[in-house]
């Protein structure tokens, strides 16, 4: 074992963290993973034909993206199509994981008071379709530097809290590679600014930190105890450029490793499978094609690390 594992170890077991993340604190308790294919890959499916291409494969869980461009935003499910999409998910023995959404915080009244508003017809979408265990809401937080717009994000992230307790709904902020923030610290930083709500986490992805001198362990240490939520995909260095790949598709990236870490910490979420939009956007792209080379690619790397997956059982969703 490397100096490195052995401190990532101590760490965690001294901070007491070992089951302590990947819920919120009122969520039902987990003994494993969910393993899950997030829809924003799937962008021209109907959400019901998508559910059961995602189960049929072998997943776990889903990750539905609702932005507004995509089938599952919630201006698009009917009533009568939100019970259907719970029936999907009941008979399938999915587990709806989280939503993918995509808003700024911004110091603009009216833009603000929008994501409020999306933000809550996001999480009513999460308590018709799975009452019993609301997903969480993913999303990035924009460009710019951060230091000229951290203030802004924490006093705009407290009234997204402030929603999140409200709904019951976990609201987790994404670090990017081309955001303003772009480091797990600082995610933790805003976390910690609020009085470490749990209304507020992160959602760890190692694509945005690859290539920018920070390690693996180094970056899971500061975010895993405000983890609620691990998206994974492949980074490749191209020249001076960096681009995104399906999940095992480059070899670049040992997901065992991580998958090792995450049992060591404790971590007690869902890994979702995220299909860049690079690679969604190219011609010939076939969703369902690359949902079975995802799962492919990844299923043995939990095994091999002896992360355990927790399947959905029938009725799960209500």
């Amino acid at each position: 074992m490397s100096p490195s594992r052995r401190e990532f170890l101590a760490v965690t077991a001294a901070a007491g963290l070992s089951g302590a993340f990947g819920r919120a604190a009122d969520s039902p308790s987990r003994s494993g993973v969910t393993f899950s294919f997030g829809t924003y890959g799937m962008k021209g499916l109907k959400t019901e034909d998508a559910l059961r291409a995602v189960a049929g494969i072998g997943y776990d869980g889903v990750e539905l993206a609702v932005r507004p461009e995509w089938d599952a935003a919630p201006e698009n499910l009917s009533r009568e199509r939100r019970r259907d999409v719970r029936q999907v998910l009941d008979e399938a023995g999915l587990r709806l994981t989280a939503f993918m959404e995509h808003l700024q915080p911004s110091a603009d009244d009216g833009a603000h008071a929008a994501a409020l508003d999306r933000l809550e017809r996001a999480a009513g979408l999460g308590r018709d379709l799975s009452p019993q265990r609301q997903p969480l809401i993913q999303t990035t937080l924009g460009g710019g530097r951060w230091d000229e717009v951290r203030a802004v994000y924490r006093d705009r992230l407290g009234d997204w809290a402030g929603l999140g307790r409200r709904a019951q709904t976990v609201i987790a902020i994404k670090p990017h590679r081309g955001g303003a923030m772009s480091r797990p610290e600082e995610a933790v930083w805003l976390i910690e600014q609020l009085d470490r709500t749990p209304w507020l986490r992160i959602v760890y992805d190692y694509s945005h930190y690859a290539f920018r001198d920070m390690p693996l362990e180094a970056t899971l240490k500061t975010a895993l105890p405000y983890t609620a939520h691990v998206a994974i995909k492949d980074a490749v260095r191209k020249g001076d450029r960096v681009e995104f790949a399906l999940p095992g598709e480059s070899g670049t990236f040992d997901y065992r490793e991580l998958f090792a870490l995450l049992k060591a910490g404790g971590y007690a979420g869902d890994v979702c499978c995220e299909v860049s939009g690079l690679v969604w956007g190219q011609p010939g792209y076939d969703p369902v094609a690359a949902a079975k080379t995802c799962y492919a690619n990844v299923a043995p790397a939990f095994e091999a690390a002896g992360l355990r997956r927790e399947r959905a059982r029938s009725g799960d969703s209500r």
